[in-house]
């Protein structure tokens, strides 16, 4: 072929192609085909064998049971010792309540205690004086039975010498008015005999009521002493309330914790029952997680969670475990529940908060407050943990 023809073929066709470019063109092409489907596949294998025996939620917030301070006893508050964001441990006196009606009313419990006993010791003493009571109803019984003999014998001597009259009445051998004196005399020892007889009953019936007097005095001590007496025991309960509720008038953290929301002042007056402040034990903060309702199934108790906080960033990790699994969904608690009889109605997916508890060693190194969010990814593939 000349020059000329060579020359016309490559302004027709172009340049004439070089293998050995052309073989490296290959290699490169097939290199990067094998990098892609190497790639495929391990991202294949990490979605199938590692991603998907998690389950991830950015919805999770940050949550604790608060410690509401709430006064037991009403009255002025004194002193307050503590302010919103300050840290307090468990005893720490928060504030104080006016102590004067409190301690009034211990020193009324006190004297009322001492009445009580003096009162239980009088029963007791009066016991022995019951029973001498009693011997002198006995004594008053037989003096009156006695009388009631003497009595007896004057009736018997009276009847014998009225008949003895009446029969020398009829010959004429006395006077009428001495047979009419031997029958008054008759009639007045009978009236002494009666006379006697109600004085023995009157004696009896004295010495009745002396003995049921002793008893009932003996119930009221009847197996206890002054200390143990039921009119001091209630004087003693009484006391202890008193000086409960004066101890109620300081009033201290029940935990440990964080201040907020506090809403007293010096000088307020406080009634029971109204809250003042909280107490947030950051300590022992929790998670809310918020999963959907598909991303539930291989989710149970025990299992590890792997938890970020926003504020800290993605490199502090919490780490935790799944507590629990709350009783409802978000829509089942809201104030307005959702009504889906209607026909138009369209399906929603739900969320269900689970509980995740955080390590307490991570909130001491890195704490937390309520409120914050979170992102919560549990392992699948954590067997159950706790006894779950």
């Amino acid at each position: 072929m000349s020059d000329a023809d060579t020359y016309e073929r490559q302004q027709y066709y172009g340049p004439a192609k070089d293998p050995a470019k052309a073989g490296m063109r290959r290699k490169l092409l097939l290199s990067v085909g094998g990098a892609v489907l190497m790639l495929a596949l391990l991202w294949w294998v990490w979605s199938t064998f590692f991603t998907a025996r998690t389950e991830t939620t950015d919805n999770a917030y940050t949550n604790v049971e608060l410690a509401q301070i709430t006064p037991l006893v009403g009255g002025a508050v004194t002193s307050l010792n503590v302010r919103n964001t300050q840290p307090v441990h468990a005893g720490q006196v928060l504030l104080q309540i006016d102590r004067t009606d409190m301690q009034l009313a211990v020193d009324e419990a006190q004297a009322a205690l001492g009445r009580a006993r003096r009162q239980v010791e009088q029963v007791l003493a009066n016991d022995a004086n019951l029973a001498g009571q009693v011997g002198v109803r006995a004594a008053d019984v037989d003096s009156a039975k006695a009388d009631l003999l003497r009595a007896q014998a004057d009736l018997d001597r009276a009847t014998l010498n009225e008949r003895r009259r009446a029969v020398l009445a009829g010959p004429g051998a006395i006077s009428a008015q001495e047979y009419s004196d031997s029958q008054t005399i008759t009639r007045q020892a009978r009236a002494g005999v009666a006379q006697a007889q109600a004085r023995v009953a009157a004696a009896q019936a004295g010495r009745k009521a002396a003995i049921g007097a002793r008893h009932a005095n003996a119930v009221l001590v009847q197996n206890v002493d002054v200390e143990h007496h039921p009119d001091v025991l209630a004087a003693k309960a009484r006391l202890n309330q008193a000086r409960i509720d004066l101890d109620r008038t300081t009033i201290r953290a029940p935990i440990d914790g964080v201040i907020d929301q506090r809403k007293v002042a010096i000088g307020q007056r406080v009634q029971p029952g109204v809250p003042l402040m909280v107490v947030v034990p950051v300590q022992n903060m929790y998670v809310d997680a918020n999963f959907k309702e598909g991303q539930l199934r291989g989710v149970q108790p025990g299992q590890r969670v792997r938890v970020t906080s926003d504020l800290y960033g993605p490199k502090i990790v919490y780490h935790g475990n799944v507590e629990g699994f709350a009783g409802g969904s978000g829509a089942a608690f809201a104030a307005i529940p959702a009504q889906n009889a209607t026909g138009n109605w369209i399906k929603v997916v739900q969320r269900l908060p689970v509980r995740i508890r955080l390590d307490p060693a991570d909130l001491r190194q890195h704490p937390l407050r309520v409120g914050l969010s979170m992102h919560a990814t549990v392992d699948l593939s954590d067997a159950k943990r706790d006894g779950q």
